[in-house]
């Protein structure tokens, strides 16, 4: 039923109720008598309440809409309102369902689009930062050293603290360009990328552990840079803003499956500080992936990070081809055999194999598979 029809039938049955107690054997005469008078009033409250009561019902599915269109969160997304019965609020809350599920798909192609570019022009001003000023620098420090060599006495203390202060800029210049573009995540893989992050954050004030384990499925390489960024903000947020004396930072199997990362800190907490922007790029990163992410507070005080990274998609399998028969050709065992299954089973390769594509021709005998770059 419409809202229309709801709302007309609710007032309809107020007003028969009203002219049946119209009808009815109470009369009220002139002056109004006391007992004349509670009937009346007695009776428009019975209305009143009855008016409001069925109202609620009538238009509680708008107040559970509201409710879902308050707390919509895209950083958040699989929170839909309820559908229930049918008609115009129904559709309304269908309608609203569908633009969620159009919003969540446009922001996380945006996003992914967003973060590739990010990783790009990281890339490049690492490579400026190395290649340009890290050279600069470089010559400024050897300059320096010749200069100080054959200086006066009395100026050499001058420029050795130059000296000095110029190393001291180069390696700051290279700890940005390792932190902008981790080579040692594309060289060693994930585990090396994360223990050296972690000793780069460790201060005689903050010790960081890392708890890798070995067991945890391979990740491809752009799941294995969401998992770098979000493990390199926690530790930064962990270093910078919680006040924390250690932090650990964990990766392994999920307990259902998958693979799961925890940054914990002892620090003071998130205090319901409202998210920043180091949060809800993670979120972001996050989404990419499929992977749920979880900032609070930890079971013993502190910060946690946990994401929980999907488990990996079977490889699916596919059907091998047949050579077809040259015309003319007689026929051979091949083509007068039973018809082979239309999709055979694929042994799942090894994870530091590299795939290799089904050929189209009639197979060949394959060259041997180089191994890929260990994670």
């Amino acid at each position: 039923m419409s809202l229309y029809g709801r709302i007309f039938l609710l007032n309809a049955a107020v007003l028969i109720l009203a002219a049946g107690l119209l009808l009815g054997p109470v009369t009220v005469s002139t002056p109004v008598l006391l007992g004349e008078a509670i009937v009346v009033v007695c009776g428009l409250a019975l209305m009143l309440v009855l008016n409001a009561a069925l109202l609620r019902v009538g238009l509680a599915p708008l107040g559970r809409l509201r409710r879902a269109m308050a707390t919509a969160d895209l950083l958040k997304p699989g929170t839909r309102a309820e559908v229930t019965g049918r008609g115009e609020i129904a559709d309304l809350t269908a309608a609203f369902n569908a633009m969620l599920d159009r919003l969540e798909t446009e922001r996380a192609t945006s996003s992914g689009r967003v973060l590739t570019a990010q990783e790009a022009e990281r890339q490049r001003i690492a490579r400026e930062l190395h290649d340009e000023v890290g050279q600069t620098l470089t010559a400024v420090l050897l300059q320096l050293k010749h200069t100080a060599d054959h200086a006066p006495e009395e100026l050499r203390a001058d420029l050795r603290q130059a000296q000095e202060t110029t190393r001291a800029g180069l390696e700051e210049i290279r700890r940005i360009a390792r932190r902008l573009r981790p080579g040692v995540l594309e060289e060693l893989g994930l585990h090396s990328a994360l223990r050296s992050l972690a000793g780069e954050l460790s201060t005689p004030g903050l010790r960081v552990t890392t708890h890798l384990a070995p067991g945890a499925p391979p990740l491809d390489p752009a799941t294995e840079l969401v998992v770098y960024r979000v493990a390199q903000e926690g530790l930064t947020n962990a270093a910078r803003h919680a006040g924390a004396r250690h932090v650990a930072l964990l990766l392994g199997p999920a307990p259902g499956g998958g693979t799961r990362l925890l940054v914990r800190d002892d620090g003071r907490g998130t205090g319901g500080a409202a998210e920043g922007a180091g949060i809800g790029g993670m979120r972001e990163r996050a989404l990419l992936v499929g992977a749920a992410l979880r900032v609070g507070a930890g079971e013993r005080g502190g910060t946690e990070v946990r994401l929980d990274l999907p488990p990996a998609p079977a490889p699916t399998a596919r059907p091998t081809p047949i050579p077809e028969p040259e015309p003319g050709a007689p026929p051979t065992a091949a083509s007068t055999a039973p018809p082979l299954p239309t999709a055979c089973p694929i042994p799942e390769p090894a994870p530091t194999a590299r795939p290799t594509s089904t050929p189209t021709a009639p197979p060949l005998p394959p060259p041997p598979s180089t191994p890929g770059h260990e994670r």
